[in-house]
């Protein structure tokens, strides 16, 4: 979905509505600074959503249509959807998944990869994380590695596909 950023169409109404100040020297649009750009500014959000929602979902529609045209049809298909309840999307899935991760273990990460500033201004606009797991129909801790919420994940696809 990050490729969209690529495509010229939306270059050019970031370049139009941010300026040149959120790309990179390589002409390539910086998400960190768009988000830097934007959270401090609810017009902002909004105009960024109405650009990108529309092609992130069909892009997901293609996806799935051409998951469930494809021979065997999987039995399982997922899609990551950061704001599923805040843009109203869940009844749109069969299931909802929400991977959550202790709150300081959250911002650890953050800082690690230069993003805390903007956490206030992010989860101003989220639903609370507790929220999130009232409405879920399975939640994974991920308080781990990689490979231990892989096996959390695993164990949740064979309960769901009997596999």
């Amino acid at each position: 979905m990050h490729d969209l950023y690529g495509t010229v169409e939306i270059k050019d109404a970031v370049r139009t509505r941010l300026g040149p100040q959120v790309f990179d020297a390589d002409g390539a649009v910086d998400r960190r600074r768009v988000a830097a750009a934007v959270f401090a500014d609810p017009e902002a959000v909004r105009w960024l959503e109405e650009l990108l929602h529309p092609r992130v979902g069909a892009l997901v529609v293609r996806a799935f249509d051409a998951a469930a045209a494809s021979r065997p049809a999987p039995p399982l298909a997922v899609n990551e959807v950061p704001l599923l309840y805040e843009a109203g999307l869940e009844g749109r899935y069969d299931r909802v998944v929400v991977v959550t991760a202790p709150d300081d273990e959250r911002r650890a990460r953050l800082a690690r990869r230069g993003d805390l500033e903007a956490l206030a201004a992010r989860e101003a606009r989220l639903l609370p994380e507790a929220g999130k797991i009232a409405r879920a129909d399975a939640v994974l801790v991920n308080d781990g590695d990689l490979a231990r919420l892989d096996a959390a994940v695993g164990a949740l696809v064979a309960r769901w596909t009997g596999a």
